[in-house]
């Protein structure tokens, strides 16, 4: 290997970037501004390999930075050391991701995309070099991260990872409440908010350097704050494993009806996914409230101050749901958002019927009443898609999925593959391929006549029902039902026949009957006239014309 390529995320917010470049005119939800302080400043870049070190002149292309090695890289585990002098200015709001906010109590940085990071070198496309330029997000590779932060010492810093130095940096008190969280189901708080910015909250002169230390992850981030309560509980594992939960709120985010919950709602959350998919790999988790509306880190997330009720509930399940995908599955967001944003939005309905009974399910619109008219398909990448669709890489996918699971397969054999593409990709970097080819295979079913339409065209579904005619114009003999698939997309029928003698009966229908046309005809052993037919009564497909659904 002759050469490394980095990634150089904070230089979207340099003024000559080509995220700052492509912003519409009329602004976008990520609102990158180009700065003329904004992005890295790379003072210095030294490679140590073989005992020998030089330093290098990297080449710094937007987003990306490659560094040429005088003596190339071996394979089979060979090793090489890379050094970076470099700082940054924190954007105010940055891209929605990260940034810093003013609140009563203090300042509270939400810190990201804060180090050059490695771009992923995988089997199938050598270096992965896309920009970073906005709604597209990140592909990163798997590691162990040794790393300090060094504040003030009247912050407090929660990072990803385990605290290796909480008796350098908390108070006896706190020290105590933190032991005492890990050990209770209910929410403990570690500095209760009449603490905050009290002298004995933090008996500390000068700086400090927090410690902290997060194996097999591939990213971390951290937040600081003088404003920050605290609170923590213990979150139960399916293995035993110990883990904590943990939120850090402004007193303005504080109260029953808001961030008093987040630990709740992250123990839950964790608890809940670790058990129906993937054990979380990770012994601490944190949600800090701040600026950022809703992003993930592994083992960290950042949800906006102001959210209360199931708005809050939702951000966090949504949030933390996102250490399943993408950080324990490690697809490429940058390329694929539908792998991990519509996978996320699909376990999140999971978790809203299971959290407290049901405390915030609400299923006012059934996956079936979603109709999707994109203008291109779930495949282009992030930046190819419409402003006004990107929202369907979460929807549509999650309806694709759900579709597969109750009306494709069953919710056994669907879990049980979807469970086993997990596992087998757990901290790998699937391609799309390789999720089609692990459902098909542990579901035992060809499933790419769906998996082609739903996800590389815009293709819809338009199942109605043609005609009903007797059989010798005699009801008790039988029917003569013909179906019509009047778009491109096909799926199985599921068709809800009622009698008039009283008898209603759902009959289902393989999808194999479009495979040699858009029209079937079938005999329905009826015993007396049929009152009504309705295609789909359930609302489990995504049919674009529910009016010829029905037939009386």
């Amino acid at each position: 290997m002759e050469y490394l390529w980095l990634q150089l995320d904070q230089n979207l917010f340099k003024p000559n970037s080509r995220g700052a470049a492509t912003v519409p005119i009329s602004g976008d939800r990520f609102d990158v501004k180009g700065d003329k302080r904004g992005g890295y400043n790379i003072a210095s870049v030294s490679v140590t390999y073989k005992g020998k070190t030089y330093n290098v002149k990297p080449v710094i292309t937007d987003t990306r930075m490659q560094v040429k090695l005088k003596t190339p890289m071996g394979g089979h585990g060979d090793k090489v050391v890379v050094k970076i002098n470099y700082s940054f200015i924190i954007p105010n709001y940055g891209a929605d991701r990260m940034g810093h906010k003013s609140y009563k109590q203090g300042v509270i940085y939400q810190i990201a995309q804060w180090y050059p990071r490695m771009c992923v070198y995988d089997d199938v496309e050598g270096w992965n070099t896309l920009p970073y330029v906005g709604l597209g997000e990140f592909y990163c590779e798997y590691g162990n991260f040794d790393y300090y932060i060094t504040v003030p010492s009247n912050m407090i810093v929660a990072g990803a990872g385990n605290l290796v130095n909480a008796s350098q940096v908390l108070s006896a008190t706190q020290q105590k409440r933190l032991a005492q969280a890990s050990k209770s189901d209910k929410t403990v708080m570690i500095i209760k908010p009449e603490e905050v910015g009290q002298p004995a909250t933090r008996p500390f002169k000068g700086n400090l350097t927090w410690h902290f230390y997060m194996t097999n992850s591939r990213d971390v981030s951290w937040a600081a704050s003088t404003a920050f309560i605290w609170d923590a509980a213990k979150t139960n594992l399916p293995s035993g494993k110990k883990c904590i939960s943990q939120s850090v709120y402004p007193i303005e985010s504080a109260g029953d009806k808001a961030y008093y919950r987040s630990t709740e709602y992250l123990k839950n959350s964790i608890e809940i996914y670790s058990n129906a998919y993937f054990e979380y790999p990770w012994s601490s988790a944190v949600n800090v409230a701040g600026v950022a509306q809703g992003m993930e880190y592994p083992g960290i997330i950042f949800c906006k101050s102001n959210f209360k009720f199931a708005g809050l509930w939702g951000d966090i399940t949504h949030e933390i749901g996102h250490n399943w995908f993408p950080m324990i599955v490690g697809s490429n967001e940058r390329k694929y958002m539908w792998m991990d944003e519509g996978f996320n939005t699909f376990i999140n309905e999971y978790a809203n019927r299971m959290f407290n009974n049901g405390e915030y399910f609400r299923r006012k619109e059934r996956h079936g009443d979603a109709v999707y008219h994109l203008t291109e398909p779930l495949m282009v990448p992030p930046e190819t898609m419409g402003l006004d669709d990107y929202n369907q890489y979460y929807t549509k996918t999650a309806t694709g999925l759900h579709m597969l699971r109750n009306v494709v397969l069953d919710p056994e054999r669907f879990d049980y593959a979807f469970k086993e593409y997990i596992k087998h990709w757990a901290f790998k970097h699937p391609l799309p391929y390789d999720f089609f080819r692990a459902m098909n295979d542990a579901a035992g079913e060809d499933l790419n006549w769906f998996f082609k339409p739903w996800f590389f065209t815009t293709w819809n579904l338009d199942q109605a029902i043609q005609s009903v005619q007797y059989v010798t114009d005699n009801a008790a003999s039988g029917a003569i039902i013909t179906l019509v698939n009047k778009e491109k997309l096909a799926m199985p029928v599921i068709a809800r026949i009622t009698q008039t003698n009283g008898k209603i009966e759902t009959i289902t229908l393989p999808v194999d009957i479009w495979r040699r046309g858009a029209v079937w005809t079938f005999n329905y052993p009826s015993t007396s006239e049929i009152e009504s037919i309705e295609l789909d009564p359930d609302h489990e497909l995504s049919d674009s014309d529910r009016k010829n659904n029905i037939w009386k």
